[in-house]
């Protein structure tokens, strides 16, 4: 990076359930007049959008997009399955930080219909296929929606291994919903406990309860990203920048290591998460809070491991001794997470920016996580792609 990149704003509108929400273009317009008004910076001052989001038509940004204006700036669409938003957000700031513009919009949305994910084109080959021939070998498993089944086995893997039992994963999720009591815009506010969890019906008896998945959901977010000199310029906050990034993509390991771990982006986790401690300086001991791809309980119990948060086989006394949460090492997923404020794909990473902005800024209310100076976001799509970015208190 050539230039210090500011978050100077962002912006989310409150996730709900589909059928419940606002048209995408609406949904999409809201998050971006948020993120602009929380920067204090008018529209006309962008010069690149990029639009991120996983079901919708070609242009789709645009048409979110003209809702808040037409200036004729480049928009770039971005489709990375769950990581599509923080996907847009990576394209945003190596615009800003390279000295291509000053001034760069990432946002995504999506509209989703209920039920669990699917293939939207059957008539051609799927991106899954080698993903699902390995899982086919290492589990079986039938009637299990595919995402279900990569991220239980993946779990799964890690209780034969580790003997981490099905409680840990109801713990996860029971302080998901501890977090997410105090988030007014997640989808599920409701405290459960871990009995609750347990006792949800199952899905994959003795893997996984159907609350340890996260909800299809509906939502917007966004960020507005700038130089520092334009941020000087024309007064506006700079408290958080982003210190270091960084995408991985799957390695042969994906499907070489015969480890369903593997399979949903172990690797590709820990090799974004080393790049990024590489490029900054530090480690994971100097993170103060987390938001991480919490889209089942078992992906955020692998992903302590990954990230470097604990040892690998650490992951069950991690929660046991509630160093997940506040009084612990790191406070992770404050917002909820995917599990409780929900998963609407193209948002979510941006979602994740905004939650970390906010507790830099000492902006989160009673989610507050207290001297918090380095803020780590990870965000996962199967296929594969993964970004982690690491936010600064300046």
């Amino acid at each position: 990076m050539t230039s210090s990149v500011i978050v100077a704003g962002v912006g989310m509108i409150p996730f709900s359930k589909p059928g419940a929400s606002e048209p995408y273009p609406v949904m999409a317009a809201r998050a971006i007049r948020a993120a602009l008004d929380n920067a204090g910076v008018a529209y006309d001052k962008v010069q690149q959008a990029y639009a991120g989001y996983v079901y919708g038509d070609s242009t789709a940004g645009q048409r979110g997009l003209y809702e808040v204006g037409m200036t004729g700036i480049p928009v770039v669409n971005v489709n990375n399955n769950c990581s599509t938003g923080s996907s847009a957000l990576y394209l945003a700031r190596q615009a800003v930080a390279s000295g291509a513009v000053e001034c760069a919009l990432a946002f995504g949305f999506e509209q989703m219909t209920p039920g669990a994910l699917g293939s939207v084109f059957e008539d051609r080959p799927s991106p899954f296929e080698r993903f699902d021939a390995v899982t086919a070998e290492l589990i079986d498993v039938p009637g299990i929606p595919f995402a279900l089944r990569y991220f239980g086995g993946a779990g799964l893997a890690h209780m034969q291994e580790f003997g981490t039992g099905i409680e840990t994963f109801a713990r996860i999720r029971a302080k998901a919903s501890r977090h997410a009591a105090n988030n007014p815009l997640a989808l599920f506010r409701k405290v459960v406990t871990e009995e609750e969890v347990l006792a949800s019906p199952a899905i994959w008896p003795g893997v996984m309860t159907r609350l340890m998945a996260c909800p299809p959901t509906c939502g917007a977010a966004a960020a507005l990203l700038v130089s520092e000199a334009f941020a000087r310029r024309h007064g506006l906050d700079t408290t958080v920048r982003i210190r270091a990034q960084a995408m991985t993509t799957d390695t042969p390991a994906a499907f070489d290591a015969r480890d369903m771990r593997e399979v949903v982006g172990f690797s590709m986790t820990r090799n974004a998460a080393a790049q990024v401690y590489e490029a900054a300086g530090i480690g994971p001991q100097d993170i103060g809070v987390v938001e991480l791809h919490d889209c089942f309980a078992h992906n955020e119990l692998i992903t302590y491991e990954a990230l470097g948060l604990c040892p690998v086989g650490g992951a069950e006394k991690f929660v046991a001794d509630g160093d997940n949460t506040y009084g612990g090492k790191v406070v992770t997923n404050p917002s909820g997470g995917l599990l409780s404020k929900g998963h609407p794909l193209g948002a979510t990473g941006l979602a994740q920016c905004t939650e970390l902005v906010e507790q830099l800024r000492g902006q989160a209310g009673a989610r507050q996580v207290e001297g918090a100076r380095l803020a780590l976001q990870h965000n996962l799509g199967l296929g594969g792609a993964c970004v982690v970015t690491l936010y600064e208190r300046t």
